[in-house]
């Protein structure tokens, strides 16, 4: 690639990995922001879950916008909203601000992701150098992830509230970069059709009230909680046929035809889903249970970073040489095994203890993250790589917020009292969402390589 090439990608990179350090930065933080603020943990995880949400529900509508609209001009007006609304969030005092200006940051980056991804799909050409680029700008995000716990750590220690502050002073630099490197496009063609304002709506919607279902129901009554359960099936169907009915739908409900995009979604829920538990799980554990700071915490998970180096080096390999599909079931396979060595944790473990949890959590982000963002996006004609790319986000993103309902839900529910021992009884039964994810990802996305094995044969 050219040096302007690799300009552009990386500007691309940083701001994949601003969305990922965002999210992973917030969870070292939570503690913090509890003490702070007295929230309760089952309103605690609503400051990831708002901007997940926000993300996750609007990114469809962001691929379409991309699409229409310009890819630049989304890239850099969300861009804009991004850095003031994280702004924002650092200086606010009540919870119901923060969770507010959570939400707008995750709209913004919902605008973002699917015309940053598809920039890079329509710039590169198909075949190995598109893949190279996917590969590096999926490594920067899964980097991102990893990292944050890290920088999150270190930041919560000077003050929550620079959790907020310097992704705005990075975004600042990457839109002064963006500016000067993403190429300007040609005019757009006149809209045809407008925008899907009713599935945006009911989409979100819907994801709102099962994350609102799953986290409430330890609390509520048996009948509550299907009646809940039933409106949200309701809040589905009808996304379903305003689909159907739309002149410009959201999602051409055609794409979902195909097995594989189906399956890669399904996996990458999966795996942001349970990652996010996990995370989760293991920060009230370390800070709350044994009383570690916001600095040793992120420090202990740093290793599980190891992701960021071997996703654009060892990863590109592995697919080259094996195929994507075989490097996704090893990469949940590893995912999966880390949560199963975390499970038995005690209440004095070592950091060698964790040791290999961590580093397997590393490696399993490593091989999975990238090559199912190319699974996802792979066959899909040029036109509708904004709508594959942000199907992809969705799914990363609902599976953030559902991972982190379920995982609050389950520790709620089994914590019987304020003793030590059932606090960690309570996160022990926490742990075991992971390794559920995991393990069903893995059994999905084996079941899709045998099925192409057979096709072969």
């Amino acid at each position: 690639m050219s040096g302007r090439a690799w300009g552009l990608l990386l500007v691309l990179c940083g701001a994949i990995f601003l969305e990922g350090i965002d999210v992973s930065m917030m969870g070292v933080a939570l503690p913090s922001i509890r003490a702070d603020l007295g929230m309760s943990t089952g309103s605690l995880q609503w400051v990831v879950t708002a901007y997940v949400l926000g993300y996750g529900g609007f990114v469809l509508l962001g691929g379409r916008a991309a699409d229409l609209l310009g890819r630049r001009r989304m890239f850099l007006t969300w861009l804009v909203v991004f850095v003031v609304f994280s702004g924002l969030g650092g200086l606010a005092t009540d919870v119901w601000l923060l969770v507010l200006a959570r939400f707008v940051t995750g709209v913004a980056a919902a605008f973002m992701a699917p015309a940053g991804l598809s920039i890079i799909t329509t710039t590169f050409a198909p075949g190995r150098a598109r893949n190279r680029a996917v590969l590096v700008y999926a490594g920067a995000g899964a980097g991102g992830f990893s990292l944050g716990m890290v920088a999150g750590g270190l930041l919560t220690a000077v003050g929550w509230r620079w959790v907020f502050f310097a992704p705005v002073l990075m975004a600042a630099v990457i839109l002064v970069a963006a500016v000067l490197l993403i190429p300007r496009e040609p005019r757009p063609a006149p809209l045809t059709g407008g925008f899907d304002v009713a599935g945006t709506v009911t989409l979100t919607g819907a994801m709102m009230l099962l994350v609102v279902t799953v986290v409430r129901a330890p609390e509520v009554g048996f009948w509550t909680t299907v009646g809940t359960l039933a409106a949200t099936a309701a809040l589905f169907v009808a996304f379903v046929l305003v689909e159907r009915r739309s002149a410009a739908p959201l999602i051409r409900l055609g794409i979902l035809r195909s097995v594989p995009l189906l399956r890669a979604n399904a996996a990458a829920l999966l795996l942001i889903g349970s990652f996010m538990a996990f995370q989760f799980t293991v920060v009230l554990y370390l800070q709350e249970l044994r009383g570690w700071s916001e600095v040793e915490t992120g420090l202990a998970l740093a290793v599980a970073g190891i992701d960021a180096v071997l996703a654009p080096t060892l990863t590109p390999v592995l697919v080259n040489r094996f195929g994507n599909a075989r490097v996704i079931v090893g990469g949940l396979v590893f995912s999966a095994l880390a949560y199963l060595l975390f499970l038995p944790v005690g209440p004095d473990w070592g950091y060698l203890a964790m040791l290999p949890a961590l580093l397997a959590l590393g490696v399993g982000f490593a091989l999975a993250y990238g090559p199912l963002t190319i699974a996802a996006t792979d066959g899909v004609a040029d036109e509708e790589q904004g709508l594959a790319s942000a199907l992809l986000t969705t799914s990363f993103q609902f599976g953030a917020a559902l991972g982190l309902a379920v995982v609050a839900a389950v520790i709620v529910a089994n914590t019987a009292d304020g003793s030590q021992q059932a606090a960690l009884d309570g996160l022990r039964s926490g742990l075991l969402v992971p390794v559920a994810g995991a393990t069903v990802g893995v059994l999905l996305t084996a079941a899709g390589l045998r099925k192409r094995a057979v096709r072969a044969a």
